[in-house]
């Protein structure tokens, strides 16, 4: 390989080169197909997913709106097919945001708008340079050398130029492993708080919508899963009310009943700048995870004040089901809704319930404005809903509630490991920390 000069001092035994170097005997990089050979008509609804930009985010691939094209047209454009270990670019717009392909994307899309790099032969692990390529230096060296003010572009003379630390591969792999086995616990973290959230919304709508309890109980049988002092707070008949059948004993309500919107405002000058500021851009769709937040003092519009565990409702387009808990106190925009259940006991329903589909549907229907619509509070507390006694409404949250509970400590401890992994990863790749004193590294770290 020839030799570079990006990096003042590295080990003995590194070698600094370029990324085009690395891919040039038996990888490549390209650009993914032009629209020309990819029209928005060739997207179907079932078929084989094709990368896109906005798939790509915090460097992991993210599958919601992904388009999928048919295995018809993946067979025309066989040549950007991806493989395990390949790594693939957003090419414009966040031209530093990269994710690296593993085997359940084995035969997907390099899509239009990216751009995907195929390691060679010269003895390069993909995860180390999944890793190096997030090095901050590295990416913002790509950022600099994009193309375009307004859009910025890569090229693959840019992508190929890229300044490349190559170690000895065990120390690639050590490198990689190290990082990586932080990012498998954040990982793990995030597919724990879908399964708990998932569990939650079951629970909920087996006991509150469906009614599985009461008619398990009509037909003779014990609830499923459930002990005999809990089935014993179900009652074993219907009644009649303006929602349908409902439980004997319960009522039909609104969500106002047992739910509010406390509305306390604050002005930017009130606000330390290093407070949590949770905008409708740190909260993701259809999940009640809010993992990520900024700082107050990034922006300077006002604010309503937040407490942890409390309920955050995006009011601004909310077909976009934008629902969560509050990982911590904070300050939103003004464009998130707090929401609080009125009695403790009812927290777990209120959660469940304002981040269902049927009531996100609901605060569509009524929310104003064509081109930017917004819900308010006044509709919302209107949602009539079925009341259920106030002992299932307790049994149901101390169920819920250690469920939430985990979800937020999973968050906090994920952001802790990325903190530690962002810290760890620029003195691993750069050889100023070396793989036997990143264990002393991380016990000073946390």
């Amino acid at each position: 390989m020839p030799k570079h000069k990006f990096f003042e001092n590295i080990p003995a035994h590194w070698e600094e080169t370029t990324l085009g170097d690395v891919c040039r005997h038996g990888g490549f990089i390209q650009t993914g197909p032009f629209g020309s050979q990819l029209h928005a008509s060739d997207y179907v609804s079932v078929g084989i997913p094709s990368i896109m930009p906005q798939n790509i985010k915090d460097n992991r691939l993210f599958l919601e709106g992904i388009p999928r094209i048919t295995a018809k047209d993946v067979e025309r454009l066989s040549r950007y097919r991806v493989k395990p270990g390949d790594i693939v670019f957003s090419r414009r717009g966040d031209v530093d945001q990269h994710v690296l392909i593993v085997d359940e994307q084995d035969g997907w899309l390099c899509g239009t708008g990216c751009m995907q790099v195929r390691l060679g032969d010269d003895g390069v692990d993909p995860r180390y340079a999944y890793y190096y390529l997030s090095y901050p230096k590295i990416r913002e060296w790509i950022i600099q050398r994009a193309i375009g003010a307004t859009m910025p572009n890569l090229n693959i003379s840019i992508v190929s130029a890229v300044p490349f630390l190559v170690p000895p591969l065990p120390e690639q792999r050590a490198i990689a492993h190290i990082l990586g086995t932080l990012d498998d616990k954040i990982e793990l973290n995030r597919k724990m708080n879908e399964t708990l959230e998932a569990i939650a919304r079951a629970l909920f709508k087996s006991w509150f919508v469906d009614f599985d309890p009461v008619r398990a109980k009509m037909e003779g049988r014990q609830p499923a899963g459930m002990d005999a002092e809990t089935a014993a707070l179900f009652p074993d008949a219907f009644e009649d009310s303006e929602l349908g059948e409902i439980p004997k004993g319960w009522k039909v309500g609104t969500l106002g009943e047992i739910a509010d919107n406390p509305r306390r405002g604050v002005l930017p000058e009130d606000v330390a700048s290093e407070t949590p500021y949770i905008g409708l851009e740190h909260m993701p769709r259809k999940s009640i995870a809010l993992t990520d937040w900024g700082k107050a003092g990034e922006t300077i519009s006002n604010k309503f004040h937040f407490r942890r565990g409390e309920i955050l409702f995006g009011k601004l387009r909310p077909y976009f089901h934008k629902v969560g808990i509050a990982t911590l106190d904070g300050v939103c925009s003004t464009d998130i809704l707090v929401i609080v259940p009125k009695f403790d006991e009812w927290y777990s329903s209120v959660l469940c319930l304002v981040s269902s589909d049927e009531f996100v549907n609901h605060a569509v229907t009524f929310s104003d404005g064509t081109k930017m619509p917004r819900t308010n509070w006044q509709d919302m507390a209107k949602y009539e809903t079925v009341i259920p006694t106030h002992e299932v409404a307790m049994n149901f949250n101390n169920r819920v509630l250690p469920m939430v509970q985990e979800i937020r400590a999973n968050i906090m401890q994920s952001r802790t490991l990325a903190a530690l992994r962002d810290a760890l990863l620029p003195k691993l790749i750069s050889g100023e920390v070396r793989v036997k004193d990143a264990g002393k590294f991380v016990v000073e770290m946390l």
